[in-house]
């Protein structure tokens, strides 16, 4: 079968194509409806399901002849370890550790954040909170102590599970640090933090509050899996917001588990047993989707690898993996080539390694330029298949369907609509635009299994932010456009939200921060455009009158104060004072044009603009800052 046939026929009969793809997962008990509305009146799939996750990820493979088959490729050069995890030995761990937190009273229904590095223990923690119905929300290590307090606020964890530290190229992060100033700033009062104790670092526990992991797990009793409902939240991941509050992205677990099956098999055209790595975090989804849950559903061998593509030890450090696990097919962010590119242009270290079992390379988490696109064939000799898609939606939306039929790669474009997902672009008024004109990229609504249903006990927000904008429709909040033959290309984010190395961040947030200190009156922080991480941050401050302080120092501490409230993560490193900001007469700062002026590009000022005498100002200040 064709793309195209096999795209069509899950827009003629929506239904019956998704209850195909659900009949390839084990349900305790089957689905009676596949799609329908809930009592908010949003699209739900697969009323009356009963799943769980960690059987579909562990004991139905083991059950099943795959025990012996490695399950986790552990590999960390910043520690210098690895391990190799069968399923057997997954579905132990998994199995005694949900024994240790339902003896610390999880039970279905409570959330649990998960605050830890890029380690085995990170993915039996999340398998564990799904096996007993509880709710995980992993937070990316690289946030700060404020930015965890939202979350604990937010979700209302019974447990924090974290681990004594975090290893960077040459820093240790000690977690603890940071865990416990923002217990002391949240509100909410977690009942415990379960600590895993690393070589690396001894972390100090707090008698009544803090338990160690290995002594717990000493004594637990295996748990068995807690049968769900397929509408039941699996977990929360939070995504940054244009109004500075993260967002609480909802992920069921029955049409979660159908979309991760499905997208290992036709997108990514992954066999079970292979071997598939993507080289991400699991604080972020494609960390939850491709390092964790759909490999494992699909009955594959992950990479868990805590490193980096480059000074881990070199350059060469992703060849190395590729052939030491004998990657069949690799998902990585464009970053991480351009940092490889940018310290062996000629690729002179992959010489050394032979990679001839990967099949295709995906990538994602930002904008992938051409030149980098064209580099990673040069080197590779495979399919180079750039793709789309959101924390919001959990799994591609827009790719070359690989396990499908693969088509002509077309540079620039993040490729072709994905079964269930009927995507338009539209201009203001709603309406489908012409090929070739720019617009909003939106989606017909259903959207398809494995999307979010909601945000975390905000429903308002959530038709505020994705179904107002255009009814029918769910507003992706980016803009692109679609060409003669179909193929989508995505031009960039429409709100204020910036994507550093694949890591979506709110200037919102960053603003707040800004905003804070004593001396700036305001401020504006906007993604400009960085040959290696796509976008960084940069912020523009207008002093208060009689403020007396060099422009070097202010930045210095503005750099520090995001770093300390926000993380390492937002890349915030460049501040410069400006006289005034561009504004319309309402008041709002015309962020799209001072981005265009960083970047040298060509605009259009608003007729609402109040003051067009501050552009060619802000242009000269821009040019002798060197921004």
């Amino acid at each position: 079968m064709t793309y195209q046939e096999f795209y069509n026929n899950s827009m003629a009969d929506p239904t019956a194509f998704w209850k195909a793809q659900a009949d390839a997962i084990d349900w305790f008990e089957k689905p009676s409806d596949i799609s329908f509305k809930d009592e908010n009146s949003l699209y739900r799939w697969y009323k009356g399901g009963k799943l769980n996750t960690s059987h579909l990820a562990l004991d139905y493979h083991v059950a099943n002849g795959r025990g012996d088959q490695p399950a986790i490729f552990y590999d960390s050069p910043v520690t210098d370890t690895k391990e190799t995890i069968t399923y057997a030995q997954l579905l132990d761990r998994v199995a005694r550790f949900a024994g240790v937190l339902k003896a610390q009273g999880v039970e279905k229904g409570d959330t649990v954040i998960i605050y830890m590095p890029m380690i085995p223990q990170t993915v039996v923690a999340m398998l564990a909170c799904a096996r007993l119905g509880a709710i995980h929300s992993v937070v990316f290590g690289g946030f700060a102590a404020h930015e965890l307090a939202i979350r604990i606020n937010d979700a209302k964890p019974k447990l924090i599970l974290t681990a004594s530290a975090g290893k960077e190229i040459n820093r240790v992060i000690d977690y603890m640090k940071i865990v416990n100033p923002a217990l002391d700033e949240a509100e909410h009062q977690v009942q415990g933090v379960i600590v895993y104790q690393r070589d690396i670092l001894q972390a100090p526990l707090k008698d009544g509050r803090d338990f160690d992991w290995d002594v717990l797990l000493a004594d637990a009793e295996p748990a068995d899996c807690v049968p769900v409902e397929s509408t039941d939240p699996l977990y929360i991941l939070y995504t940054s917001g244009t109004t500075g509050k993260p967002k609480g992205i909802v992920r069921d677990n029955g049409g979660h588990a159908v979309a991760m099956k499905f997208s290992m098999k036709y997108i990514y055209g992954v066999e079970p047993g292979e071997v598939y790595w993507a080289a991400s975090d699991v604080g972020w989804v494609v960390g939850h989707s491709y390092i964790v849950y759909a490999p494992l559903i699909h009955g594959c061998t992950t990479v868990l690898y805590e490193g980096k593509p480059v000074r881990t030890p070199d350059a060469g450090a992703f060849w190395r993996v590729l052939e030491e696990y004998g990657v069949s097919v690799f998902f990585t962010a464009p970053t991480a080539f351009r940092a490889i590119k940018k310290e062996d242009s000629e690729a002179k270290l992959k010489a050394q390694y032979d990679t001839s079992k990967l099949r295709y390379l995906f990538l994602a988490g930002e904008r992938c330029d051409v030149s980098t696109l064209e580099w990673c064939q040069d080197v590779l000799q495979v399919p180079v298949i750039d793709h789309w898609w959101q924390t919001e939606s959990g799994w591609p939306m827009l790719a070359n369907m690989a396990g499908v039929e693969l088509l002509p790669v077309k540079p620039g474009s993040a490729g072709k609509p994905v079964c269930g997902y009927d995507l338009k672009v539209v201009g203001p008024d709603g309406e489908p635009v012409p090929p070739n004109t720019e617009g909003a990229v939106v989606i017909r609504l259903p959207l398809a299994p494995g999307t979010l249903p909601n945000l975390w006990q905000d429903t308002a927000r959530f038709i505020d932010s994705y179904l107002s904008p255009y009814p029918g429709y769910y507003f992706t909040g980016d803009g692109g456009y679609i060409d003669e033959d179909g193929y989508v290309f995505i031009t960039g984010r429409i709100d204020d939200i910036i994507n550093v190395a694949g890591h979506r961040l709110s200037t919102a947030e960053m603003e707040e921060v800004v905003a804070a200190h004593p001396l700036v009156a305001e401020c504006a922080v906007i993604g400009v455009h960085d040959d290696l991480k796509g976008q960084i941050p940069v912020g523009f401050v207008v002093l208060k009158a009689g403020a007396d302080i060099l422009d070097a120092e202010l930045e210095q501490e503005l750099i520090k104060m995001v770093r300390d409230q926000v993380g390492p993560v937002a890349s915030f490193k460049k501040a410069t004072v400006v006289q005034r900001l561009p504004k319309t007469r309402s008041g709002k700062i015309l962020r799209r044009i001072m981005r265009h002026i960083v970047d040298g590009k060509p605009y259009n000022p608003p007729s609402t603009i109040e003051d067009m005498s501050v552009l060619p100002e802000l242009e000269a200040q821009v040019r002798e800052a060197q921004v």
